[in-house]
């Protein structure tokens, strides 16, 4: 049971709330493979989407059906053909394909619908639609392999999807897609999602996979990339799920989905955690800076504010109050992470070629994962664009993290007269100096 009067869960309800106002009356594409559908934490995930959905987001689901497709062949002797992992459907296969497509579309309508008194989704009242939103083509011929009936996405009616949408909707997709001629084509769950996010623009697009989200060859989870990034991991990877995946987030950003999201079907909460948490859960995939390193303007004051006030009721940091913030805020240097600032330090120059770099902090969340040493190495870029070669720092708790990092031990007449004349000797702060290329 949860304690609702812990501090982790006040901490998360509280940082949540800037999420929930943000993911309200947005479109949201959620792919979930036939894997998902399997997946012992199914039903976790449906009250998870049951949530968003009473918070606002606009939902179209994806479902896929491969591992159902592959246990209903193996209990025939229809025999599948496939090319380059592409199944060939021709018109049996394409018989067991509609059965297992209609039998869990039914099953994910059932659990979207359940209101029991006692399970997370009571009273949710959820209207979910279906429909031929999804025109699809013949895949076609390729290397004198004719897939038949296995097609592509030709044409996504996002007209109609958003007037569902408008109305409340959850709309429910699947790996099927009609012709114009009445044919009926199975299609990858990956395509129809990535065509729906992009037909709709969609906020953004989450695939969900086994794994938690995309490593690089060390086995570390990446956990924000840019499409340039992405493309360049994606020459390493072996998995299948794992590129299929990635293949199909890159095409969403490509064009006008502005985040895609890689998370785990088979973590409970992992959908929460990733929509609602600064860190997420997965794998982010995203045009805009997720996290980065930048210099401050006027709309930072409030963000500098909350990460400095805590750390100045310590004593850590000589206390500003918002009016000389506000006059020296274009000095200030910070670290973002999804509309966050985590980090901050300022620059302020006393003679031509010498700086003060102060008020220096990290949030206590992110201290020992290198963010000091982004946002020391962009001061240091930026004093040395400047024309600034000696940077000095005043501290009583860091001595030796700034020692660790090139400064060494001054004294206080070896700063600049005008800030010799503004030391405070109650404080006694530690004198550093580095001397900058």
């Amino acid at each position: 049971m949860v304690d609702f009067s812990s501090p982790e869960y006040i901490h998360f309800f509280r940082h949540s709330s800037p999420y929930i106002n943000a993911h309200r009356g947005k479109t949201f594409v959620l792919m979930l493979s036939g894997e998902a559908v399997q997946d012992n934490n199914f039903a976790n995930t449906i009250h998870d989407i049951a949530l968003l959905n009473s918070l606002g987001v606009r939902l179209v689901l994806v479902i896929g059906a491969r591992p159902q497709i592959d246990e209903r062949l193996a209990n025939t002797e229809i025999t599948c053909a496939y090319y380059k992992n592409i199944r060939v459907t021709d018109k049996d296969v394409l018989e067991i394909v509609k059965d297992a497509v209609g039998n869990i579309r039914t099953k994910t309508e059932a659990m979207l619908s359940m209101g029991l008194a006692n399970s997370p989704m009571h009273n949710a009242r959820i209207r979910v639609i279906s429909g031929n939103f999804v025109t699809a083509k013949p895949l076609g011929v390729f290397d004198g392999v004719d897939f038949q009936h296995t097609g592509e996405v030709r044409r996504v009616d996002n007209e109609v999807i958003h007037q569902q949408l408008d109305q409340g909707y959850v709309v429910l997709l699947n790996c099927l897609g009609s012709s114009p001629t009445g044919e009926v084509f199975n299609l990858a769950a990956e395509d129809v999602a990535t065509q729906t996010a992009i037909a709709l623009k969609a906020e953004k697009l989450i695939v969900f996979g086994k794994a938690q989200g995309i490593y690089n060859r060390s086995g570390q989870l990446l956990k924000a990339m840019t499409p340039a990034k992405a493309r360049e991991v994606i020459q390493d990877q072996e998995n299948e799920e794992a590129l299929r995946l990635m293949q199909s987030a890159l095409a969403a950003c490509a064009v006008n989905v502005k985040r895609s999201h890689i998370i785990s079907h088979s973590i409970d909460g992992a959908l929460l955690q990733e929509l609602f948490t600064r860190d997420g859960s997965g794998t982010l995939i995203t045009h805009t800076g997720y996290e980065e390193v930048r210099q401050a303007s006027i709309e930072d004051i409030g963000g500098v504010l909350e990460l400095i006030q805590p750390l100045e009721e310590q004593g850590i940091l000589v206390r500003r109050s918002r009016k000389q913030l506000e006059r020296e805020i274009n000095q200030f240097m910070l670290i973002e992470r999804d509309g966050m600032t985590i980090g901050c330090a300022s620059i302020h120059p006393f003679t031509d070629d010498s700086a003060e770099l102060a008020c220096f902090a990290i949030h206590s969340d992110y201290r020992g994962h290198s963010h000091g040493d982004q946002l020391l190495t962009f001061c240091e870029e930026y004093a040395n664009s400047h024309g600034i070669r000696n940077l000095f720092v005043l501290t009583t708790r860091t001595a030796h993290w700034f020692l660790e990092r090139g400064f060494q031990t001054a004294k206080v007449t070896d700063l600049p007269e005008k800030k010799q004349a503004l030391y405070n000797f109650q404080r006694n702060s530690k004198v550093f100096v580095k001397k900058l290329k």
